[in-house]
């Protein structure tokens, strides 16, 4: 956990210096976060949402709700505000039950002054746990976003739904931008038999990426998620062909820039004292030039900082989650966040 943490610390370090010598580059910062059962504390009789209401074991309260959404959005407020003191451009989050924690989080008082919005539609998905786009309107403007549906095969999960794959256009200053925020199906039930439902989910992104390289081969595109795969398996391979080596992108294709992270044992989620990396964001191959006038692809950073990382207990070392069993751990998440930084050349 040490070269975990020194590693990203590093990291950061190196870029604050290149950056600071070339003031001439605005920043801009996309991030992904699974916010862990953000639920709120009224039963919805639609959804599977027992487990966390007033009358539950957890005995999740407007206390415990308050408080998660206070720490959630302290996470947030400071991720990458070393690079640009505004934060975030955009954050895609997974694990969120509606508007309500949404309007919650940007109305916190960590956040509130930035005047975040966001996009958000329901899923079918069992627990009602969906997926979300939080945007800063002074950088980025959506012009259209939609739902897609994702049909899983037959015998893949327990159930026939899934969440929905969040579908967002618009523009960051001046670069048309496509972004899908996904939370694909667990490996609940074994990671063998959930693989399908993997690839139909990765199905959906690899198909709306193709209709729009159709139509122009330099698209941006942004694919992020809790994508319950690593960045070597087979969804991430051989259903998006993203690669984890930038020679080996070619036009139109896809680059996953956590491949290194994985292989050198770095991840944003642990089980059983291993690392795995599930939340990602991959960038189009329009994004891997530096010579253009719109944003290019900088790097990527895991957001691990120390507070964020459980200090004691059977969960040493893992992310600091928010429940340990049904007794509430005052933590975050059992995810780390991530985000990629964009740089675009100032005239």
């Amino acid at each position: 956990m040490t070269k975990f943490l020194t590693t990203i610390s590093l990291a950061l370090l190196s870029f604050s210096a290149v950056f600071s010598q070339k003031a001439s580059y605005h920043p801009s910062l996309i991030g992904f976060y699974n916010l862990e059962n953000l639920y709120d504390t009224v039963n919805n009789p639609t959804i599977d949402d027992e487990e966390f209401l007033p009358s539950s074991e957890r005995h999740y309260n407007t206390r415990v709700f308050n408080d998660k959404i206070g720490r959630l959005a302290s996470v947030i407020s400071q991720m990458g505000v070393e690079i640009n003191p505004d934060g975030l451009t955009m954050l895609g989050v997974a694990e969120i039950e509606n508007d309500t924690v949404l309007t919650a989080i940007v109305n916190d008082k960590a956040l509130k002054s930035r005047g975040l919005k966001f996009i958000h539609y329901n899923s079918p998905d069992v627990r009602g746990v969906d997926v979300a786009l939080f945007y800063n309107p002074k950088y980025f403007k959506p012009l259209h976003s939609e739902p897609l549906f994702v049909k899983l095969p037959g015998g893949s999960k327990d159930s026939y739904f899934t969440r929905d794959v969040l579908y967002v256009k618009g523009l960051m200053d001046g670069d048309t931008v496509h972004v899908m925020v996904n939370h694909w199906p667990s490996r609940s039930g074994g990671e063998e038999r959930s693989i399908p439902a993997r690839a139909a989910a990765a199905g959906v992104d690899k198909r709306i990426v193709d209709s729009l390289m159709a139509i122009n081969p330099d698209s941006k595109i942004l694919i992020m998620g809790d994508l319950n795969d690593d960045p070597v398996s087979p969804s991430l391979t051989k259903v998006l062909n993203a690669k984890g080596d930038k020679a080996d992108v070619k036009r139109s294709g896809l680059y996953n820039p956590w491949t290194n992270f994985y292989k050198s044992g770095i991840g944003t989620i642990a089980y059983q004292d291993a690392w795995g990396l599930f939340d990602q964001i991959v960038v189009s191959e329009a994004w891997l030039h530096k010579d253009q006038p719109g944003y290019f692809y900088r790097n990527a950073t895991i957001f691990n900082r120390q507070f964020l990382v459980q200090p004691t207990g059977k969960y040493k070392g893992y992310p600091m989650r928010t429940w340990d069993g049904t007794t509430y751990n005052y933590g975050y998440s059992d995810h780390f966040p991530v985000f990629i930084t964009l740089l675009k050349k100032v005239n």
